[in-house]
């Protein structure tokens, strides 16, 4: 199964060899084990089937189990005698953490609200720390409302008295659905109310654009909503592209859509008709997430209401999700191998509903950054290779990019559905990235009967690189919209002048000049070679609250002389960047660490320095691009290949980026370099010359742009 590592009965448990159990688990993991993961499994195989044997009883086994599209694993999973067991190893340990029986409990609470087959089930949290003597005579079971155990806590000798006593607790329970290990995914009445409450007066607009147009952005929720409603009229499937300038909203909008969707004008949530905001960029669900469950924990406690951080988290997690574990659910229900081309649902590996038929609970997917969506290249190469998120999955011979498989996903629904794909023009940041144009030929190709609703700004050159209006020429299903572009009012000057400025600094149109001099007195943009100034002339301007950081391209090498290093990859560094305190160290306004374009698409800061490397420098009216090889020099990448052009097309959009992402002003540092020489005539620090920087800082400075 590819949700977990390895299920089997009892007795097929209990006859297989140890190592040929744990070979099972190495070769369906994604990636190398760590040796302190296999010699926990190893543990947990001994362990459980000493345990087992004095049961005697059947049921069923699971190791390392997935829950559907939330990315957590449960270490081993019993299904016994109607009763599920969560259980969560720490092999080898004696202490017993808060955090790990907070682990083990979300566990529990994960599968109860999200797992359809385990809602009407007892299900029982153990915490094993192996070495522990804790004793589990007289043990106190206290049962939540929803059938949910109080964590129980045992060392290895205690774990069978204590399964024991629960079966004697609970002994005339239903039978669990046979189908378990492929339950849908399907989010509880009781988790839908409790996000409705959560998003209540939420803070979302501080962390994206808290000054996007409302009049624009309730324009287009409208007219999405509308495409949502006559879709679900009709029976029919849409699709609907949005733009907008950085800063216009997109987020934003797709955020109301999703819970605008899910709730009705009284709040009640709309049976079987919610809506998901999927998003690709880690940095981005994780900083909303917590930023969302922070906000609803603090508004609690000044209720005087007890209620955990984790609970706010879990019901953020019903309406943002990466759009990875999405994919990789409808990934785990297709046939495997792919016949000539074809993908089908696999009836052994999916479960039918009533209306989403092998589809997934919702009828409205909305994917942020959809020109992000990867090709088909990339897609097949990474299954072929067995990446998915989950567990290994290798599937050879894909046949689709990531948007056709996304718009084949919905349209396994067997009613209606409708997807909103947020775009953002020229913002492809990574190799294998598709654009726009991917999803367009998808419709075109295998979605003819798909309503195709788009925003006329599409068809400019920095969409599908202008080539959308060809691409449509034969669809007979499209309707232009100017509801779905995201137009900025004179409230939010700022954002569509910028974008405009940005665009003529990197694309050499000549007007940079006349905008920035339109623009500067409202949205103050300045120039150094200073890094020091740049740190001064930042905590200058923020106030209060306003956060500040500098931010750098991921080709960027040479920061480190500077006194800057760049933050390191993983979600929760990316959260703690941009919402801890200004007196914290990881903080982004500590100005130490620097965020890549990566890590900061989608979201924003007040004011930023943007610290230029010799990755991309200008010469003789044009960009040239260069990578550091990792050791002593930098290489040009001269464009005489189809992957040095890729790269090419990405720097340009890590800057643009880059120099979108203040809401209140930018200093740009470009580096003097270093011209020190040896006593022996050679230069002290050979990659950093100041050549590598002076055509692009005399260029900058040619706009017009104020020196500090």
């Amino acid at each position: 199964m590819n949700r977990c590592l390895y299920s089997g009965s009892f007795s097929d448990f209990l006859s297989a060899e140890d190592n040929s159990i744990f070979g099972l688990l190495c070769e369906n993991y994604h990636g190398e084990a760590l040796t302190t993961t296999r010699e926990a499994w190893l543990g947990e195989i001994s362990i459980m089937k000493e345990v087992l044997r004095r049961l005697n009883c059947d049921g069923q086994i699971i190791f390392e189990y997935d829950i559907p599209r939330l990315g957590k694993r449960i270490d081993v999973v019993l299904l016994l005698k109607g009763i599920i067991f969560c259980l969560e190893f720490k092999v080898g340990e004696a202490k017993i953490l808060e955090g790990d029986i907070d682990q083990i409990l979300d566990y529990a609470l994960d599968l109860k609200n999200f797992h359809k087959f385990s809602q009407a089930h007892v299900i029982v949290p153990v915490l094993i720390a192996t070495k522990s003597n804790r004793s589990t005579e007289n043990i106190q079971m206290s049962v939540y409302d929803d059938r949910v155990i109080n964590p129980l806590i045992t060392g290895e000798e205690g774990i069978y008295t204590l399964l024991s006593e629960v079966l004697m607790a609970f002994p005339n329970e239903p039978s669990i659905n046979p189908n378990w290990i492929i339950s849908p995914y399907a989010p509880t009445p009781t988790i839908i109310e409790a996000a409705r409450s959560l998003y209540e007066n939420h803070s979302v607009e501080n962390i994206t654009r808290h000054e996007a147009d409302k009049v624009a952005t309730d324009r287009t929720i409208a007219y999405i909503l509308q495409v949502v409603q006559d879709s679900k009229r009709n029976q029919k499937k849409s699709i609907c592209f949005v733009t907008g300038v950085p800063g216009a909203g997109k987020t934003l909008v797709g955020l109301e859509v999703a819970i605008k969707q899910t709730y009705q004008g009284n709040n009640e949530p709309v049976k079987d008709e919610g809506a998901v905001y999927l998003s690709g960029n880690g940095p981005l669900v994780a900083v909303l997430t917590e930023a969302l469950a922070q906000d609803n924990f603090k508004r609690c406690r000044e209720r005087n209401e007890d209620k955990k951080i984790t609970a706010s988290r879990r019901e953020v997690s019903k309406s943002i999700q990466m759009i990875h574990r999405y994919r990789d659910n409808m990934l785990a229900k297709i046939k495997n191998p792919v016949e000539n081309g074809v993908l089908e649902i696999d009836p052994h590996k999916a479960v039918r509903m009533e209306k989403a038929g092998f589809g997934e609970v919702e009828h409205v997917a909305i994917f942020d950054e959809a020109q992000r969506s990867w090709t088909h290249k990339r897609l097949a190469d990474y299954l072929k290779r067995g990446g998915t998120y989950g567990n290994k999955l290798k599937v050879p011979n894909f046949p689709m990019s990531e948007a056709a498989f996304l718009i084949w996903s919905l349209d396994q629904r067997e009613d209606w559905a409708t997807i909103i794909c947020l775009v953002g023009g020229g913002q492809e940041i990574n190799t294998g990235e598709a654009g726009i144009s991917e999803w367009i030929t998808a419709l075109n190709e295998r979605f003819s009967h798909w309503n195709v609703y788009i925003s006329p700004k599409l068809t400019e050159p920095e969409y599908a690189e202008g080539k959308v209006n060809e691409l449509l020429k034969y669809n007979k299903n499209v309707t232009y919209a100017e509801s779905l572009h995201l137009g900025v009012s004179l409230r939010s000057f700022r954002a569509e002048k910028l974008s405009a400025f940005v665009h003529s600094l990197l694309c050499f149109d000549g007007n940079a000049p006349a905008i920035y001099n339109e623009i500067k007195d409202k949205y103050p943009i300045v120039l150094t070679r200073d890094i020091a100034k740049a740190k001064a002339w930042l905590h200058g301007k923020v106030r209060g609250t306003e956060r500040t950081g500098v931010l750098i391209t991921k080709e960027s090498a040479r920061y480190k002389p500077l006194g800057i290093h760049v933050l390191p990859s993983g979600d929760e560094n990316a959260v703690h960047w941009f919402l801890e305190d200004k007196i914290d160290t990881r903080a982004s306004n500590y100005l130490e660490d620097a965020a890549t374009e990566i890590q900061v698409q989608g979201l924003e800061l007040d004011y930023t320095c943007v610290l230029w490397d010799a990755d991309m420098r200008y010469a003789n009216g044009e960009w040239r691009y260069y990578r550091f090889n990792g050791k002593t020099k930098w290489v040009e990448q001269n464009g005489d290949t189809e992957s040095k052009q890729e790269l090419m097309k990405y720097m340009l959009n890590a800057y643009r980026v880059l120099l979108t992402r203040a809401r209140m002003g930018m200093v740009i540092c470009v580096p003097y370099g270093n011209s020190n020489k040896t006593a022996s005539g050679y230069w002290e620090d050979s990659t950093r010359l100041p050549e590598y920087y002076n055509g692009t800082y005399e260029y900058l400075k040619s706009l017009g742009i104020e020196e500090i």
